[in-house]
C-alpha cells in the first residue's frame, strides 16, 4: 500500500519521457528535454488527483477543502504560520554571516512591491498543486489504513524525494532519440542518493511532518497548509533576490546546497518547533487528567 505513490511517481515518468521527447521535437528543441519531461511528470500527478479520489471514494471535504469564504480566511491565517516559524531562520543565518545581501541588485520601490506580488502568487502556485496531494489525497488514503504516526512519516517521505528527483543534463535537439529520455530519468532519480543532499532532504521531511501534524493531530484544513507552504517558498524565493550564499562562512554546513536556504539549520529549527507542540500536547492533556 504504502508503495503504490512511488509506483505511481515511476509510471507517470515512464509516460512522461515520451511525451516530453514528442515536445521537444514538436518544439524544436526551444525547451530543455529535462524540463519538458519533469512538467509533464508533475502535469500527471496532478491530474491524476480526481481520478484518485473518486477511486478512492473520498469527497473534497474529505482531502481537507473548506468553502471559499473561510478557505481564504484560513490560508491567510496559515501564511502568517509559515512568516512567523520560517523568518526567524532566514534573519539569523544573515545575522551569522552564511547568507549576505547582495549588492549588485538595483531595488526601487516599484521593483520591490512587483518581486513581492510575482513571488507569492508563483508560490502560491505551487502551495496549491502540492498540497492537495500530499497532504489532501495521501494523508486520507493512508490515515485509517496505517494510523497517523505512520501517515505523517509516509506523506512528509514522498513530499522530500519528489523535490530531488531532477536532472541538470541537457540535450541538443541535432542529437536527441527517445533513449535520452529515459537516461535523464534515470539520471533524475539517481540525484536521490547524492550525499550532498541530505541536509535538504531532512529539512523537507521536517517540513513535511510540521505540514501533516496541522492535517491530523490539529485537523487544521488544507487551507491551512496552503497558506503556511505558500509563506515558507515566498520567503524562500525572496531571500534568493535580495541575498547570496556567503561561501566564506565556517557555519555554510548549516544550509544546503539544494537551494541555499533550507538544510540543517531549518531541520532542527522545525524540530524544535514540533518538540514544543508536542510538550503542550502533554502539558494540556496532564491538567485535564488533574
Amino acid at each position: 500500500m504504502t508503495l503504490i505513490p512511488f509506483a505511481m511517481l515511476l509510471l507517470f515518468s515512464l509516460m512522461a519521457c515520451f511525451v516530453g521527447y514528442g515536445l521537444f521535437l514538436m518544439l524544436d528543441g526551444a525547451i530543455e528535454l529535462r524540463r519538458l519531461i519533469s512538467r509533464t511528470t508533475q502535469v500527471l500527478l496532478i491530474v491524476s488527483i480526481y481520478p484518485v479520489m473518486r477511486w478512492l471514494n473520498n469527497s473534497m471535504a474529505d482531502l481537507g477543502f473548506v468553502a471559499v469564504k473561510p478557505f481564504i480566511a484560513q490560508m491567510l491565517a496559515g501564511a502568517l504560520l509559515g512568516v512567523v516559524t520560517l523568518l526567524p531562520v532566514l534573519l539569523l543565518t544573515y545575522a551569522l554571516g552564511i547568507t549576505v545581501f547582495d549588492t549588485t541588485v538595483n531595488w526601487h520601490l516599484g521593483k520591490v512591491l512587483t518581486s513581492l506580488l510575482v513571488t507569492f502568487l508563483l508560490a502560491l502556485l505551487i502551495s496549491l498543486l502540492e498540497e492537495p496531494m500530499f497532504r489532501g489525497i495521501l494523508i486520507t488514503a493512508y490515515l485509517k489504513r496505517i494510523g497517523v504516526v505512520a501517515t505523517i512519516f509516509v506523506s512528509s517521505f514522498y513530499y522530500a524525494i519528489l523535490h530531488f528527483i531532477k536532472t541538470k543534463t541537457d540535450v541538443s535537439i541535432e542529437n536527441v532519440n527517445l533513449a535520452d529520455s529515459f537516461v535523464l530519468t534515470v539520471e533524475a532519480f539517481q540525484n536521490l542518493f547524492k550525499p550532498e543532499h541530505l541536509g535538504a532532504f531532512w529539512a523537507l521531511i521536517m517540513v513535511g511532518i510540521f505540514l501533516a501534524i496541522m492535517r491530523t493531530r490539529l485537523q487544521l484544513s488544507l487551507a491551512w497548509c496552503i497558506g503556511c507552504h505558500a509563506a515558507w517558498v515566498w520567503q524562500i524565493k525572496m531571500t534568493h533576490k535580495i541575498t547570496e550564499v556567503n561561501y566564506g562562512s565556517d557555519l555554510l554546513y548549516l544550509i544546503s546546497p539544494y537551494d541555499g536556504v533550507i538544510g540543517p539549520m531549518v531541520a532542527v529549527w522545525l524540530s524544535l518547533v514540533i518538540v514544543l507542540y508536542f510538550g503542550y500536547e502533554y502539558f494540556v492533556a496532564q491538567r485535564k487528567s488533574c
